[in-house]
């Protein structure tokens, strides 16, 4: 994308409604969300645009087994993922549906316009269908004469009458798109991939169906009334309907679409279909479609039946939406397939974030405390550190054909070499020792360089992270816009005069996944369902007659078997997707704190529990709850009025035996 280019139109595929948001879904999004705030954050008009296709025979036969009509169904499923995008905060401006009336109306409109242009006649098709891909395919392109190519579920032989598209016409002009623009199809693997297709020839393309109902009626001059558009003719029209094609046209001088954000696994329908049915509509081609791979889970591919699906909700709820959105988009380059992990994102978080941005925030807030009252000069900065000072300039001058190509990956391994030149430069001036020296003047200029590289990668990475840039800009004196992005970023300038402002740590480390893994939460379930089990047998055994004097009784050399402690708890919080359990740290006046993982969140909070002492049973076999060790139990009463913690009436020394 030019400079020259006023208004930037971006896209995400619209889903489809045949299950609820997942990791794949978030992927795009985000990147399409992140190359919007930027192209705004430079100066440009932005139309954002997402949403949802909702036609299709899957999507009837879905919505019958779960005894709703297809609308019903479709407006659950939609409402899924726009709550998600609105939850993640995404900037679209637009979330359009397949089901809008204005969106069928342009639809049947474009239907009228390439019928009026010969390229669309009636006929009769004969052929195979995966009514899970929504996709006609050809004998050669099956398997093993009758699976799908694409999903491998078998396929339906139909003949019915169709109107066809004829996308023949079109192989040579698409072959000559391909050549005339190298980058259309990114990355530029894929492009080579589509030409070989197109190559091998091209059949017309059926765009309609009878065999159901849900869907895009043909216009009413065709008079053809049992016909139903074909959902990729309808879900592709989505780019120009939604900026008013076929109704008001207002948004219209938008086209064309600067990218087109999609999964690898509709690569041929936006790079072959789409630019033909554009063609024949006599409208502009998009300037990019990009096309990314797959997400894995520890090196398997995700599957329901295997119960490792990433829920993205879960993910950023337990670390962080921004945290999230930075691995997702530093972890792998686009175009090729990813492989999910909580330590990999916990490496990232620590490492990239913690160590090398966090850290290095923290270091100037402090020396600058120490040595200046926190005031901040940049006058000195190219006179002592010129070199430094270019040497990152030429990095965040040549960061951005990076975004524009979606390789999001090197576009932050380039800023992250400019943090490393402002550690290394603290480390070789070495402030303290220039304060030792008298040479105040060289000290504040280190710290200066700093806080600049700071507030420049701050800027550059807000369309990434854009509430942790905000709180490091507030931090260095500034605000990230439009105009800080020129001052900072295309002019190279400096930061004025500022007294930088104490923050808390934006990135704590974390040791331990936050997420229970399947298996976890399934040995959740089933540790849970023993204790409902066991308290129904203690239920029942309480309303048992008496047993004899005596039954239940324990020697005095048994009792003393147990270790009962006084602790005093020094953290507590609570456990993610836990309604009963909370985390302390209890120090029993051993080397380090003890994890006890205690089932009392329904009477007590975290607050209500740091600095105060338990009673607890020290010498417990560690157990596993919810994927985390529990070192001891905290002991308690309960009755009908609720439960309370069995306390020492007076503070006692951490670890003092209990007889």
């Amino acid at each position: 994308m030019s400079e020259s280019c006023k208004k930037v139109y971006i896209t995400t595929p619209i889903y489809y409604v045949n299950d609820v948001p997942h990791i794949g879904h978030a992927y795009t999004t985000i990147i399409a969300d992140t190359l919007a705030r930027y192209s705004r954050m430079v100066g440009y008009d932005v139309f954002f645009l997402t949403g949802t296709d909702e036609h299709g025979q899957k999507i009837e036969q879905a919505a019958k087994a779960r005894g709703k009509s297809p609308q019903e169904y479709a407006d659950e499923i939609s409402a899924r993922f726009k709550d998600l995008w609105d939850e993640f905060e995404i900037s679209y401006d637009k979330f359009i549906r397949t089901t809008d009336e204005d969106h069928m109306k342009g639809v049947q409109k474009a239907f009228e316009v390439m019928y009026d242009n010969g390229d669309i006649y009636k006929d009769v098709y004969r052929g195979n269908y995966c009514v899970s891909c929504e996709t006609f395919f050809t004998e050669t392109q099956l398997v093993d004469d009758e699976f799908c190519p694409e999903c491998g579920r078998s396929t339906t032989v139909v003949e019915e009458e169709s109107y066809f598209f004829r996308l023949s016409k079109y192989q040579d002009k698409l072959l000559e798109w391909y050549e005339s623009q190298p980058d259309c199809i990114l990355p530029k693997a894929k492009r080579n991939e589509v030409i070989n297709f197109v190559k091998n020839g091209l059949d017309d393309l059926s765009i309609t169906r009878t065999s159901f109902d849900w869907g895009v009626k043909l216009p009413e001059k065709i008079g053809d009334p049992k016909h139903v558009m074909y959902v990729w003719l309808d879900a592709l029209m989505n780019y120009v309907t939604a900026l008013g094609y076929g109704t008001d046209e207002a948004k219209m001088d938008y086209w064309p679409a600067k990218i087109h954000l999609i999964g690898k696994d509709i690569l041929r329908f936006h790079a072959i279909y789409w630019p033909a049915f554009l063609m024949s509509l006599g409208l502009e081609l998009p300037q990019h479609i990009g096309a990314h791979g797959w997400w894995t889970r520890n090196g398997e591919k995700m599957s329901k039946s295997k119960g490792n699906v990433v829920d993205p909700k879960e993910i950023a709820d337990a670390y962080g939406l921004e945290n999230f959105r930075y691995f997702m988009l530093r972890e792998v380059p686009f175009g090729q397939d990813g492989d999910f992990s909580q330590r990999a994102l916990i490496d990232r978080i620590n490492s990239d974030l913690g160590n090398d941005l966090g850290n290095l925030l923290n270091r100037i807030i402090g020396m600058s405390g120490k040595y200046f009252d926190f005031a901040v000069k940049s006058e000195g900065v190219k006179t002592h550190h010129a070199a430094e000072f270019e040497e990152a300039e030429a990095i965040f001058r040549q960061v951005e054909p990076y975004l524009y190509e979606v390789q999001t990956n090197r576009y932050l391994e380039e800023l992250w070499k400019t943090l490393r030149i402002a550690n290394k430069a603290i480390d070789t001036g070495m402030p303290w020792a220039k304060m030792k020296e008298g040479k105040e003047d060289e000290a504040m200029a280190t710290i200066a360089l700093v806080a600049n590289i700071l507030a420049k990668v701050a800027v550059l990475l807000h369309p990434f992270m854009p509430k942790t840039t905000d709180k490091i800009a507030r931090a260095l004196g500034f605000a990230i816009s439009t105009e800080s992005y020129v001052k900072l970023v295309k002019e190279g300038g400096l930061l004025g005069d500022f007294t930088i402002e104490k923050i808390p740590p934006l990135f704590p480390r974390i040791e331990e996944p936050l997420v229970a893994t399947p298996a976890e939460k399934a040995e959740a379930v089933k540790e849970e369902k023993k204790s409902e089990a066991k308290a129904k047998q203690k239920a029942a055994k309480a309303a048992a007659p008496k047993e004899e004097s005596g039954a239940n009784l324990i020697t005095i050399d048994q009792f003393f078997q147990v270790q009962l402690k006084v602790g005093t708890v020094v953290e507590a919080e609570e456990v993610p997707k836990s309604k009963k359990l909370l985390r302390l740290q209890v120090d029993l006046g051993e080397e380090k704190p003890r994890q006890i993982v205690a089932g009392i969140k329904e009477w007590y909070g975290p607050q209500d529990l740091v600095n105060t002492q338990v009673c607890v049973v020290a010498n417990l076999k560690p157990a596993k709850l919810m994927g985390m060790i529990s070192e001891g139990m905290i002991l308690a009463a309960k009755d009908d009025e609720g439960l309370c913690l069995v306390r020492p009436e007076k503070p006692r020394k951490p670890g003092s035996a209990i007889g």
